[in-house]
């Protein structure tokens, strides 16, 4: 980088709001490119088998082979394919990606919309596996594992102590369908340990995170992917919110980095008159194909708003670029991630495999969303980070378009290309209570620490409460906050007269919502985090209008 850029930065850093917001951006930007780094592919997987027949080696292969031949020391080839491949793919785009076995595995089990296991959620606390809950019919909770138990065993060996991680516990759990895993559980109030047997089993993986309603005709569905099963998901949801008497609909795409084109053109589908278009792709090699929509109208009369921001991207653009470019709803937030690149995958015989980049894909007005990558991977990423420094999280009119990529929709709604959807109603971020204290608060993860410990020390009073009404109450009157003050405090984190009064209100909302979570899961957060939701309140502003 450039010094006087550096410069630029530092000085919009003054700002002691977005200095204090920065940290959070560029902490979620390092996660942005392994989420969404890959997201756009058709539903149906290409398999890739020795098809390009070379009629002389490339040079590619004979360097290969002269290293096998002369290096000084033995090296496996297949090593140094595994570090050369991703280094290929690099410099084509930032989404053609390299895929080795075991992660290739991960990813169609999260698209896929299932995986194989035993069925509990769970999280480390003081080195030791509490877990969380466990899943609905799932192989742990037929057998009598409970929510709050502490996993100390896995096949007779110890799993407690320092250094216990996410990735080992997940990798002795989970196994093919049909096998057995043993555990042994400390439960609260029982001596020793409890062992179970569990035969593994097919696991879902909801995209659809959660659907209730908002108001009395107002319906909220939040879908954080677009995989296998996310139609179904969705179509079970607004089908469920109709007979709850939805008339208008919130969908929440925001941090949703994509998934299957088809899952994305089925939900569309449902919104619109038949033989609208969709999305269309087009590419060098790829012919125009055309996605319009059918009879399919489940959802034609309801009024609907999209929830946006950053972290939109691929099929969450191409949902919200089809509603916005047939006038059939509003989008609200902020400026999506970006991404308008098909990918394709082809995969080798030892399970690893590549998406390929095949295709752009364009909006009904002919939109190409797709932001420049003109200088390389790492800013391409970084993009988004600089749109925090550049004001455009805040402001809307710190958003500039060049005139080139203007479009008009049929209704006559203006329209831009090029670098992600902007919404048509812009709502910044609001970053009034990203006090110094409630900096200290999230860096040390507090908040969260303390809603979990809270959770499993008042299991029984919590899991009284079947729904996030009953224990938002609750929870109120035994004034969570005041007792997580005391705990901040003893935590080293203590809070001036300001900060606290620009910080509490979220704070407390962010301890009750954390805390509902632990018990009743999504039903529980994301009811109760709404009330500092600024889109969610926005969304229903203008619906009841």
């Amino acid at each position: 980088m450039e010094q006087k850029d550096k410069d630029k930065i530092e000085g919009k850093f003054n700002n002691s709001k977005r200095t204090i917001y920065t940290p959070i951006v560029i902490a979620l930007v390092l996660i942005i490119g392994i989420f969404i780094g890959n997201m756009l592919i058709p539903q149906k997987n290409t398999n890739y088998h020795s098809t390009f027949k070379l009629n002389k080696p490339s040079k590619v292969s004979s360097i290969l082979r002269l290293i096998q031949e002369n290096y000084v020391d033995k090296i496996p080839t297949d090593s140094i394919e595994e570090l050369a491949i991703p280094m290929i793919l690099k410099y084509l785009d930032p989404h053609s990606t390299y895929f080795p076995p075991k992660f290739n595995e991960e990813e169609h089990e999260r698209l896929s919309g299932n995986f194989e296991g035993i069925g509990v959620q769970f999280n480390i606390q003081n080195d030791t596996i509490l877990i969380i809950n466990t899943i609905s019919g799932g192989p742990s909770e037929k057998i009598g594992v409970l929510a709050g138990d502490r996993i100390v065993t896995i096949n007779d060996s110890l799993f407690a102590g320092i250094g216990i991680t996410n990735d080992d516990v997940v990798n002795n759990l989970k196994g093919p369908k049909g096998t057995t895993v043993k555990i042994g559980v400390k439960r609260k109030g029982i001596k020793g340990l409890i062992e179970f047997e569990i035969e593994r089993d097919k696991i879902p993986i909801y995209s659809v995170d959660v659907s209730y309603m908002l108001t009395d005709d107002i319906g909220y569905i939040k879908i954080s992917r677009f995989a296998g099963t996310t139609y179904q998901e969705f179509m079970e949801a607004s089908g469920k919110l109709k007979k709850e008497g939805m008339k208008k609909l919130v969908l929440d795409l925001r941090d949703n980095g994509g998934g299957y084109l088809n899952a994305a053109v089925d939900i569309v589908d449902e919104f619109l008159p038949a033989r609208k278009m969709i999305v269309y792709t087009e590419g060098a090699f790829r012919d125009k194909f055309e996605y319009k929509s059918t009879d399919n109208d489940f959802l034609i009369d309801i009024k609907l708003v999209i929830l946006i921001n950053s972290w939109s991207a691929s099929a969450s653009e191409i949902v919200s670029g089809a509603i916005q470019d047939n006038d059939r709803g509003l989008i609200i937030g902020r400026r999506s991630f970006g991404k308008g690149l098909v990918q394709e995958e082809f995969t080798f015989n030892d399970n690893s495999g590549v998406r390929i980049t095949i295709a752009r894909y364009y909006t009904p007005v002919g939109r190409c969303i797709q932001k420049s990558y003109e200088n390389g991977t790492d800013s391409y990423y970084q993009d988004i980070y600089y749109r925090a420094v550049e004001g455009q999280l805040a402001n809307a009119d710190s958003i500039g378009f060049p005139d080139s990529l203007k479009y008009i929709t049929e209704g006559g709604k203006v329209v831009y290309g090029g670098g992600g959807i902007m919404p048509d109603i812009f709502v910044p971020v609001d970053t009034t209570a990203y006090t110094e204290y409630y900096h200290q608060l999230t860096h040390k993860g507090l908040i969260y620490r303390y809603a979990l410990s809270y959770a499993d020390n008042n299991r029984k009073e919590l899991q009284a409460f079947k729904d996030y009404k009953g224990m938002n109450n609750y929870l109120e009157k035994e004034n969570v906050l005041k007792q997580f003050v005391k705990f901040a405090i003893n935590e080293g984190v203590i809070s001036t007269k300001q900060d606290y009064t620009l910080s509490r209100y979220v704070i407390h909302t962010s301890l009750k919502a954390y805390i509902a979570r632990n018990i009743i899961d999504n039903d529980g957060y994301f009811p109760i985090i709404k009330d500092i939701d600024n889109d969610v309140k926005k969304a229903i502003e203008i619906l009841n209008e």
